[in-house]
């Protein structure tokens, strides 16, 4: 019915990768696919596969969500039949979010908490949320943060101090920004850095 693929991290996979828990829902635990670095699992591609796309019923979905440790299913997508793949972001929260480590001799149930899951169910498309909105803020609020913090580290380097007051040349966004592009030109990767 559908596919999905983790960008530079698997090669494509069918749902028979997924426990499948029912006729509409399946669970991948991350552990079997990177152990415990599912951190670095920033992004999904899911699709429909051809055969699926054409007979999939009118009016639902292929909704995606993910699990980080101790937490609930957070959705993160979705993809129908007039939107067949779609790039989704995993907005792991920080550690310091993450529940206390449980105890070295825990029960079934906490083993289940300390692994990260991706769900895949099928739902009302009307149901569903608006797709990816909190992935995307939460990429450009860490994008906006990164190169706020590499604008004052350089304005930080050019500064006098005058009394409680911060001195800066009037040139120095100039400066700064020239820098900024010359650097994405020599180095593509840099760019890259900024939106992790």
């Amino acid at each position: 019915m559908f596919g999905v693929v983790f960008p530079e991290r698997s090669f494509p996979m069918d749902a028979s990768a997924f426990a499948q828990i029912d006729p509409l829902h399946w669970i991948l635990d991350m552990n079997s696919l990177v152990g415990d670095a599912y951190r670095d699992v920033r992004e999904l591609c899911v699709f429909l596969l051809p055969a699926a796309a054409s007979s999939f019923p009118p009016g639902k979905a292929l909704a995606v969500y993910f699990q980080p440790p101790g937490h609930p299913f957070l959705f993160c997508g979705a993809v129908h039949p007039a939107r067949p793949s779609a790039l989704l972001s995993l907005p792991w929260p920080d550690p310091s979010e993450e529940p206390p480590i449980p105890d070295p001799n825990p029960n079934p149930l906490q083993l289940a908490l300390t692994s990260a899951k991706i769900g895949v169910s099928v739902e009302d498309l009307a149901s569903l949320p608006p797709v990816a909105d909190a992935g995307a803020e939460k990429k450009a609020e860490r994008l906006a943060l990164r190169v706020g913090e590499n604008l004052f580290n350089f304005m930080q380097s050019f500064c006098g101090i005058d009394g409680s007051r911060l001195v800066v040349p009037m040139d120095i966004l100039d400066r700064w920004f020239k820098k900024f592009q010359e650097r994405a030109r020599k180095d593509p990767s840099y760019l890259k850095d900024f939106a992790l």
